[in-house]
């Protein structure tokens, strides 16, 4: 059974910085691609970054240039560093998985950007 954990959420003034952590009970080498998701109130889950196996990334437009996405092997983790937040990035953060056609999924973690 895989498990995904996030962690790194939190509130933040506008213009901070946070940087999320998703930690994997198994070998994160496994998957054919991991990424971030985000979900506001009232609207629909959106793809926020992901990375596949062979290391190419995606970034949302609406992201691009303050977020980055990235994988440690050795401790089983994908990150997402968020820099110059903004009040629309508030959300839940979602961490996902991908193994051929089934995906995981975190429990998700709260990002609050406001003054």
């Amino acid at each position: 059974q895989v498990q995904l954990v996030e962690s790194g959420g939190g509130l933040v003034q506008p213009g901070g910085s946070l940087r999320l952590s998703c930690a994997a009970s198994g070998s994160i080498s496994r998957f054919n691609g991991m990424g971030w998701y985000r979900q506001a109130p009232g609207k629909e889950r959106e793809l926020v970054a992901s990375i596949t196996s062979i290391g190419l990334t995606y970034v949302a437009e609406s992201v691009k240039g303050r977020f980055a996405i990235s994988r440690d092997y050795a401790v089983n983790r994908v990150y997402l560093e968020m820099n110059s937040l903004k009040t629309e990035d508030t959300a839940v953060y979602y961490c996902n998985a991908y193994e051929r056609t089934v995906d995981y999924w975190g429990q998700g973690t709260q990002v609050t950007v406001s003054s």
